[in-house]
């Protein structure tokens, strides 16, 4: 079996935390136990570029147990948990291609190794590996099935190639699904962020002045928890329905230019570019802390930081101090990548749990629909969606009412009035 991991030698650690993230996971495990039986995936080839995790080794499990041949790349460089990779090679038989902090060619030369399965299915988290197959790997393309995308701003470039016409296999939208975004954007994204900015800085968060720059379901969820922890909280927004539900949620709304005098901590989360630019930089106050927790390092105009810093130096793990001309210093957090996987382990467990419960019956219904999806983004099925938010549900103990008969009838009818 081929693999290139950091260290063989972490397994052991990495089985334990695999273990332990495990008992959060009751439904995927429940699927797990179900795919055993049934092997819906046998013989079908897995290629994912997912954040090598605690969770995604669970997801990952739940899948080769249904019958699938899985390989495994990472969709970020900073956010692989080499002792998980390790584990994945030598407890689970799984290829894993992922280093903690590689570098950009090897990052695309890992995706190319798990494309060397010939995949019937891809998962993605940022849609790198679809680019790839639609880019370079075009020869793959007939024997692909359908594919799955995890994230915003995955989605987002895959309804841009759909919309122009490029798009050569169907995708099926996990983000889309409520018992995804509802949680894992929000309440994962929101903790786990906030996590990754104290275990990098050690600040307190208690009446500091934080700027979360968009106002979807991950910027809603960080402004939520940093308001929670005492923080004062502004929101930058480009779209008026978001800006005005911000408002009225509570939040301080400005624009970033206005936002970059007050700031102490910048969190940008919009799946967009330069989001905080030059101009924005030079406004700043002396100290403030700039992360990003969107998918992609562009958010923050890293190269504009570097073209007007008179001295840069490393001053802790995951914190680069910048020295502008005006003698202020900013601190860009984990490089401006996402700063929840970089500098924390991700989303919680339990949260996790819901959206990989989504990918693997995604990836189930695209085998039994193999043929039948045209090339465009569908959401994931509403069942598949509200299977995963019963098995939930029912894991926490939690039970809900059932419409009665009378009820039933009375949402169908038209001809009750007032």
């Amino acid at each position: 079996m081929e693999y290139d991991i950091s260290d063989l030698r972490l397994a052991e650690k990495g089985l334990k935390r695999i273990e332990w993230a495990r008992q959060f996971m009751s439904v995927l495990t429940q699927i797990e136990k179900r795919f055993g039986k049934r092997r819906p995936l046998r013989g079908i080839r897995v290629s994912a570029c997912l954040h090598v995790t605690t969770e995604t080794a669970n997801l990952l499990r739940a899948l080769k147990g249904g019958g699938a041949q899985v390989a495994l790349c990472a969709s970020n460089p900073l956010s692989t948990q080499d002792d998980v990779a390790a584990a994945l090679v030598k407890h689970f038989r799984i290829p894993v291609f992922a280093r903690r902090g590689e570098d950009r060619r090897t990052y695309y030369k890992h995706i190319q190794s798990v494309l060397e399965i010939r995949p019937h299915i891809t998962m993605d988290d940022g849609a790198d590996t679809i680019s790839v197959l639609h880019d370079e790997r075009t020869d793959l393309l007939p024997g692909t099935i359908a594919g799955t995308e995890e994230t915003t701003t995955g989605v987002l470039r895959l309804r841009q190639m759909e919309k122009k016409g490029v798009l050569r296999y169907p995708i099926i939208a996990v983000n889309d699904a409520d018992t995804k975004h509802l949680f894992d954007n929000r309440y994962g994204t929101g903790q786990s962020t906030l996590d990754g900015v104290i275990r990098a800085t050690n600040i307190l968060l208690a009446g500091k002045h934080v700027v979360v720059s968009g106002y979807g379901w991950c910027g809603r969820g960080i402004a939520t928890r940093a308001r929670g922890m005492g923080a004062h909280v502004t929101v930058t927004e480009v779209e008026p329905v978001r800006a005005l539900e911000a408002m009225m949620d509570g939040f301080r709304i400005m624009t970033i230019r206005d936002a970059t005098r007050l700031g102490e901590v910048f969190i940008t989360a919009t799946g967009n570019t330069q989001v905080i630019r030059r101009e924005h930089f030079q406004g700043m106050r002396d100290g403030a802390i700039l992360c990003n927790s969107g998918h992609f390092n562009v958010e923050i105009d890293l190269g504009a930081l570097r073209s007007i810093a008179k001295k840069r130096r490393v001053v802790r793990e995951h914190v680069e101090e910048f020295t502008l001309r005006n003698g202020r210093r900013l601190y860009l957090l984990a490089e401006g990548r996402l700063i929840n996987l970089a500098a924390a382990e991700g989303h919680p467990a339990s949260v996790m749990d819901m959206s990989f419960a989504n990918q693997a019956l995604s990836v189930q219904y695209a085998v039994r629909q193999a043929g039948r999806l045209e090339n465009r983004v569908y959401g994931v099925p509403k069942e598949i969606d509200i299977e995963v938010a019963r098995l939930k549900l029912a894991s926490m103990g939690v039970k809900i009412d059932t419409l009665t008969a009378e009820q039933q009838r009375y949402l169908q009818s038209w001809e009750s009035g007032t």
